[in-house]
């Protein structure tokens, strides 16, 4: 048996939405969904090439800064304890290296995680390095140089736990030798 197809619809049986009805909707023929689509894909790889092309935003600073701010504290500090206690000349010398080579080991981190693009050059820095150590206003005790070692091996520790890998090795590395120079170089 053969259906008869006629380009008439049946009675009472209209093809398609009726633009004069209400609610009905306008019916999408193949070329406009094509249209559609096409516009949308193009749209998003215009979105996509925009945000390629802005600027990276401005982020935080990385928080390996006050750590190295630290260490280039209490180099400073252990170097002018020396004045008000020569007798420990040798292991306040070795602290202050010590803390140089952590700030020294902080900043290259730091300098490592803004990249460096392809050419080799670097982008702009968005945590400069500090231009001048940080003095003491007065040669420390040996009291006060514990006292800012133990913060500063706290705070390392403290920073340790919230971060990875490298990183928290560093950190806690940091930490221990401040441990260290309280605990033996400053008894």
């Amino acid at each position: 048996m053969t259906e008869r197809v006629t380009d008439r619809p049946a009675a009472g049986c209209p093809r398609g939405p009726s633009p004069d009805r209400p609610g009905s909707a306008r019916r999408m023929n193949r070329r406009t969904a094509l249209r559609v689509a096409g516009g949308g894909t193009v749209g998003l790889f215009a979105v996509g090439a925009l945000a390629s092309c802005a600027e990276d935003p401005i982020t935080e600073p990385d928080v390996l800064v006050a750590q190295e701010f630290s260490a280039r504290s209490d180099a400073a500090a252990a170097t002018a304890a020396i004045a008000l206690e020569p007798q420990r000349t040798d292991a306040l010398t070795v602290i202050a290296a010590e803390r140089t080579a952590h700030a020294a080991a902080l900043r290259t981190e730091i300098d490592r995680a803004i990249g460096v693009y392809g050419d080799g050059t670097t982008p702009a820095v968005r945590t400069p390095a500090p231009t001048t150590t940080p003095a003491p206003d007065a040669p420390p005790s040996i009291a006060a140089l514990r006292d800012q070692l133990t913060s500063s091996q706290r705070a390392a520790s403290d920073l340790a736990v919230t971060q990875s890998g490298y990183r928290a090795g560093l950190l806690a590395s940091i930490s221990a030798a401040c441990a260290v120079q309280v605990g033996v170089l400053l008894v």
